[in-house]
């Protein structure tokens, strides 16, 4: 039985997505002091949290 191999472009590449999302996360807290990362990750969160709606 054969095989065909087929190639198709990414549209999206997640690995790259997320190493650039690390990379610019880390030179932000690179910055920051324990309290600051602290409160930053306690603001975001609140800011990300969803909702529910009725």
């Amino acid at each position: 039985m054969k095989t065909t191999e087929t190639t198709t472009e990414k549209q999206f590449d997640a690995v790259k997505f997320m190493r650039q999302q690390r990379e610019k996360l880390s030179e932000k807290l690179l910055k920051m002091t324990k309290a600051e990362i602290i409160e930053y990750f306690n603001k975001r969160k609140a800011e990300l949290l969803v909702k529910p709606s009725a």
